[in-house]
């Protein structure tokens, strides 16, 4: 995993070196650029994984093509033997040297080979091109500024922003920030710069200043076959391709560890792991001083059992501030998912270890496994009940003073249930955003709003298509690699998430039970006991903090005077709000960090540039 960057605009070395400087965090083993004659710049800043030697050191060249990449290629020695039997010679152990080859063989179908996390360009000198990627389901991060012939791009927003004077903030984007918590893709903070949708690829001619972009990898909306074998042949399956998914991301030329929170996601990647090696596997997790925050005897039960070296790593309250006030520097565009704390320390102790860990993100996205879903099904019979009588229940619920009464009643006035599953997302109350837009509308909701698909299922396809792309794994990568830490993430294998997409719905949820094939996966390994309890997040106790030993921090950022300066919001109902959260009255936290982190990003990374 690294920092990419490349232009078709020939800045000074120094100004590329500074550019590149500004990521370092992402790769700190190696930063170089190169000038391609004088047509393109490339850069890279290297976390070296997989072949340490300076030969695998980026930009690469492999005949007339040159590369950056950020990420990795799992499969990448299979195909390597398979180019091989092609006539192609290597010279490295890396799998950047097998992009290459593959982009010579199959060309633009070079990608559907892949299997792994990646974003990438190749300058193909030969026909005067940059062609690059970005990974099926989004885990590599890719930037773009395209203006006439200037086209650059970067793992990160900062290196672009660095000696453009052309950007302006985008105030659709800050309304999109207010209500989803983060900016969707293909969209950024800046109207100038976007960023490639997960699974497409692009090409731009240097002749023509011509950009192509196209999908090459999606989910369906429409009914898909279901898998034909009974539940106990799904979950055989299910175990084989899983155990595949992990082994190959076990493989490194570094130390690897497991993530391992104590939820069913992790624990089944942490027995997984420890069936597909004779190493005695490195798990990691948090503990708070806060005991209702504090899952990691959870963790130390599944540990125990699978007898792994377990490390729990306890977070104070002086490390959390700390990671608040610089959050802007890692975070480079607004992102108000403050699990994104925990994770930011959980990474800096972790990599005292070892430089790859592995995640179970994705397996509430695959396996139906966010109570929300079963709220919204439980939801859904509400709209059984004719409009009229809904919308009186609704004009009497909002009557009290009680705003959880009150928001039930806003629940009921919706025109469905998706409707209901879109404001769980952004919120039932929008009316403290002040904007012409209208914010809740994304070109996702297609995934959501089709008939072809149970409510279960296109709930799933959503999730996996916003929240896990624009949440889960921006907070991934950037908490990991500001402490330049590998993270990846078996689950999101595609084989894995083609084939729970194939499964009937009864064997991804039954029930209450959710997840019900990951579990009983995960009950060959660990007992079933260690998982009954309620579902945990992974948070930090912002809600208490706000209210105690942050409160006069809040209560100065966002006194009525401050939130003047925040643009696209009602002062008067975020500062009700506000005071909701402090009297106690209502859990206002998730609305005030969105503030905090806004403000923040406007004083340090927007600070002189137009807002339009």
């Amino acid at each position: 995993m690294c920092g990419i960057y490349g232009s078709t605009k020939i800045y000074e070395p120094d100004q590329v070196q500074k550019k590149l400087e500004r990521t370092n965090f992402r790769g700190p083993d190696k930063l170089q650029h190169i000038n391609i004659n004088n047509k393109v710049v490339f850069g890279h800043n290297r976390l070296a994984i997989i072949d340490l030697d300076e030969r695998s050191n980026q930009p690469f060249t492999y005949h007339h093509v040159h590369i950056v990449f950020n990420g990795e290629i799992y499969n990448f020695l299979s195909l390597k033997d398979e180019l091989v039997l092609k006539g192609y010679a290597f010279r490295t152990t890396s799998d950047t040297e097998v992009i290459c080859a593959a982009y010579l063989e199959y060309g633009s179908e070079c990608v559907n080979k892949f299997n792994g996390m990646f974003a990438f360009v190749i300058y193909d000198e030969k026909n005067n091109i940059l062609f690059g990627a970005r990974d099926r389901l989004g885990q590599k991060p890719f930037y773009y500024y395209h203006n006439k012939g200037h086209f650059e791009f970067a793992s990160q927003l900062a290196p672009i922003q660095l000696y453009n004077s052309d950007l302006t903030i985008s105030s659709k984007s800050i309304s999109y920030y207010l209500a989803w918590g983060d900016v969707p893709d293909p969209y950024s903070i800046f109207n100038e710069v976007k960023k490639l949708p997960p699974g497409n690829h692009f090409t731009y001619q240097l002749d023509s200043y011509n950009l192509t972009i196209k999908p090459y990898w999606n989910i369906s909306t429409k009914h898909t076959p279901y898998f034909q074998g009974s539940f106990e042949e799904a979950k055989e399956e299910l175990k084989s391709v899983l155990k595949d998914a992990v082994k190959m991301r076990l493989f490194a030329d570094v130390p690897v560890g497991v993530f391992l929170s104590g939820g069913v996601d992790s624990s089944v990647i942490a027995a997984m792991a420890t069936q597909t090696t004779e190493s005695k596997i490195k798990t990691f997790s948090v503990k708070f001083n806060e005991k209702k925050f504090d899952e990691s005897i959870y963790a130390q039960q599944v540990a125990n059992h699978l007898k792994t070296d377990h490390h729990v790593i306890e977070c104070n309250y002086e490390e959390g501030i700390d990671l608040i006030d610089n959050f802007s520097y890692y975070y480079d565009e607004p992102f108000a998912d403050s699990s994104a704390i925990p994770s930011m320390l959980l990474s800096k102790y972790t990599r005292d270890q070892v430089t790859v860990a592995l995640s179970g993100d994705a397996g509430d996205e695959n396996f139906i496994g966010y109570e929300r879903y079963v709220w919204i099904k439980k939801g859904k019979m509400a709209f059984m009940l004719p409009k009229p009588a809904r919308q009186l229940a609704s004009k009497i619920l909002q009557l009290p003073s009680n705003y959880r009464i009150k928001t039930m009643g806003k629940v009921l006035n919706f025109n469905d249930v998706n409707d209901i599953y879109i404001a769980g997302m952004t919120g039932v109350d929008t009316s403290w955003i002040d904007s012409d837009f209208n914010f809740l509308e994304v070109d996702e909701l297609k995934y959501l709003k089709h008939k072809e698909k149970n409510i279960y299922e296109r709930m799933s396809d959503f999730d996996l298509k916003t929240y896990l792309n624009w949440d889960i794994n921006t907070k991934v990568d950037r908490a990991t690699m500001a402490y330049s830490l590998e993270a990846r993430s078996p689950l999101m294998d595609y084989r894995i998430v083609e084939f729970a997409r194939s499964l009937p719905t009864e064997y991804k949820i039954q029930g209450k039970n959710q997840k019900r094939i990951l579990k009983e996966v995960l009950y060959d390994y660990v007992p079933k006991e260690i998982f009954d309890r309620p579902k945990a997040g992974f948070t930090m106790p912002f809600q208490e903090w706000f209210r105690g030993t942050l409160k006069d921090y809040v209560m100065s950022e966002l006194s009525d005077t401050e939130l003047k300066n925040i643009p696209n919001i009602n002062t008067k109902e975020v500062s009700l709000r506000i005071n909701q959260h402090m009297d106690g009255s209502w859990n206002r936290y998730p609305l005030i960090w969105k503030l905090l982190v806004l403000k923040q990003w406007l004083s340090k990374n927007g600070k002189g540039y137009a807002i339009k």
